[in-house]
């Protein structure tokens, strides 16, 4: 086996198509190619081949100042994929580990936790989904015979569409009381709200042991195409006496379609959705939510979430998936529970001292 380093347009080729053709049809979403490619600004991307000059693996290698604050001195890789072969994998690693300078590693991550990035642990029959991974469950083994242990042990959710309100209740006396208003995005405020959105997912993640704080140009790679997608039933926020306190952000599972191009949503093929996009209005995926402290505990996020589920109905959706909720977070899976729903993916990071 050979490991190179990624530094020509064949070798960026070669890196953000390998798992599309590693993984199999239907099961496994690409990440965007131009959030691949903004993510080499920041990590140094590997291959490895075989003797043959196939490509048999990837990864990336970083660090992340604000991760080091909040966990401690981390050395990170991300975007890595590898055949059923623990000497790819170690090799791989091996590039990690020599930049590590003695640090623990940490991953994957692309290029925070608050991005992109993980394991799936179970659930390897479920389709994988926009902003989640999917991956064979030789993965978790792999990791784990090389001394990798688990950390923030999560699940995604798969929630039923199954009526107006969901089993969300809220005493509406409550909106006029306490001056509660919801509100909603349209396509054209989507570059005008990103700040906003940025201080209230800061906010409400704060407290969590993974979280660092996302910048404005962060969001803007994450949230790139957004409007291209978005359901403006679906992305919403609550405000009390006109300060944001509260946030739900969905968009249409576009997973099929993303599956179909390989990840590469270029202006030709934004075209090319726009046309299309009423096949994609059957699935949904909650990306983030959360309240800010201070206002959490008061039933925000269910006044929301009823709102969402009522839209939901309205719209003609099926299911809701959603990104990964820790297991320490009970609070915040107790709310998919009580609308029907079930753990759809087990989720981990791995770290390694």
């Amino acid at each position: 086996m050979r490991v190179e380093r990624v530094t020509t347009r064949a070798g960026m080729r070669a890196f953000v198509d390998f798992p599309v053709r590693l993984h199999p049809a239907g099961r496994y979403v690409p990440a965007y190619a131009s959030t691949i490619e903004h993510h080499h600004r920041f990590a140094e991307f590997y291959l490895v081949r075989d003797d043959a000059g196939r490509v048999v693996g990837r990864t990336g290698v970083h660090r992340d100042d604000a991760f080091d604050a909040k966990v401690g001195p981390r050395q990170l890789f991300g975007h890595t994929d590898f055949v059923d072969d623990d000497a790819v994998l170690a090799a791989l690693l091996g590039v990690v580990q020599d930049a590590a300078a003695g640090r623990p590693l940490f991953g994957p991550v692309a290029l925070t936790p608050m991005e992109t990035g993980g394991v799936i642990t179970s659930g390897f029959h479920e389709r994988g989904f926009l902003e989640s991974p999917w991956n064979p469950a030789y993965y978790p083994a792999a990791y784990e015979r090389l001394g990798f242990a688990r950390r923030f042990e999560s699940d995604t959710w798969l929630v039923p569409v199954r009526g107006p309100d969901a089993g969300y209740v809220f005493d509406d006396a409550r909106i006029a009381a306490e001056d509660l208003r919801i509100r909603y995005a349209s396509r054209a405020d989507v570059p005008a709200l990103l700040p906003m959105l940025r201080d209230l997912l800061n906010d409400s993640f704060a407290q969590l042991g993974y979280a660092t704080p996302v910048t404005l140009e962060q969001l803007r790679v994450q949230t790139e195409g957004l409007e291209h997608v978005l359901d403006e039933r679906l992305l919403l926020w609550l405000e009390r006496a006109g300060r944001p306190v509260a946030f739900i952000v969905v968009v249409p599972d576009i997973s099929e379609y993303l599956m179909t191009i390989g990840g590469r949503l270029g202006l030709l093929n934004q075209l090319r959705f726009l046309a299309v996009r009423g096949r994609y209005r059957r699935d949904a995926v909650l990306i983030s939510k959360g309240v800010v402290p201070g206002e959490q505990g008061r039933g925000y996020l269910t006044l929301l979430a009823r709102e969402l589920h009522r839209n939901l109905a309205a719209g003609g959706y099926r299911y809701l998936r959603s990104t990964f909720v820790e297991r320490d977070n009970p609070a915040s899976a107790a709310q998919y529970r009580r609308a029907g729903g079930r753990p759809l993916h087990g989720f981990t990071f791995y770290e390694r001292g």
